[in-house]
């Protein structure tokens, strides 16, 4: 289960079925739990800690020091990975950065494909396709079941609502709505995103109101202000309908770098 070419410092924990394949090295602050893979040629260092019941295939580099100049070595920041997710070869996800919040954030049951980088201070949520050679700029954060299509670059500090569909080749410098599909360089809004919340079970009030949203954010000429006004008066029509305006309200209201329009 552990290759005799790998090399696991002692003081690394690795929980007792972990698999580590050829030519791997495990650092000394790493901690790995049940059921996880590692493929071959995989080096993980840092303050490290992965979940349960992961699987990372070769070449990746995860806990590696920022690509930061402000970063020194001796800056203790971490890289923690949930549970259940797919790690194709030759992902780089570096640690977080003492000016912000210290680290970076890998949620549980995403499926990452191959060459994607996550930079310094990301957070990524649960359930999120990011197809290959997406590229993640410092500070990003991205919500859950999200589609991120391949070759596409998220700009440092860009926030990515949760249902949020990016297409292939996309440049997103500002935020992407819950439930929006963007598309373009630079990106544009091009539709409401309802595949994925209705393969997640949303009833067809919520997918109403996903339309309904979207519509209010985009086709009915107001600005940014008022249509958020217009958002709020939606409320009322069903409880799980509400959910979702919380959702998207929410977010608008952290939108700092103002959002794809």
């Amino acid at each position: 289960m552990r290759h005799p070419t790998a090399i696991i410092h002692p003081g690394a924990r690795l929980a007792e079925d972990v698999e580590v394949g050829a030519y791997s090295i495990i650092g000394e602050h790493v901690e790995i739990g049940a059921g996880t893979r590692i493929g071959p040629h995989v080096v993980i260092d840092g303050y490290t800690t992965i979940g349960r019941n992961n699987e990372i295939f070769q070449f990746s580099s995860l806990g590696e020091i920022p690509q930061d100049k402000k970063f020194k070595r001796g800056d203790v920041t971490r890289l923690v990975i949930g549970d259940n997710n797919t790690i194709r070869e030759c992902c780089t996800f570096n640690l977080g950065t003492v000016q912000d919040r210290g680290e970076t954030t890998i949620g549980s049951h995403n499926w990452i494909m191959a060459y994607v980088h996550v930079a310094h201070d990301c957070v990524i949520g649960d359930h999120n396709t990011i197809a290959n050679s997406v590229q993640f700029a410092g500070h990003v954060e991205v919500g859950n079941r999200t589609l991120i299509g391949g070759i596409s670059g998220i700009h440092q500090f860009v926030r990515i609502g949760d249902f949020a569909m990016v297409g292939f080749q996309t440049r997103l410098s500002q935020d992407l709505p819950p439930f929006v599909t963007a598309v373009g360089n630079p990106a544009e809004a091009k539709g409401p995103h309802q595949e994925g919340p209705r393969r997640a079970g949303y009833s067809d009030v919520r997918l109403d109101m996903i339309k309904k949203m979207y519509k209010t954010l985009y086709r009915t000429g107001s600005s940014f202000e008022t249509a958020k006004q217009e958002l709020t008066a939606l409320r009322g029509q069903s409880a799980e309908a509400d959910e979702d305006l919380n959702n998207m309200l929410g977010f608008l209201a952290k939108a700092s770098r103002g959002i794809v329009r």
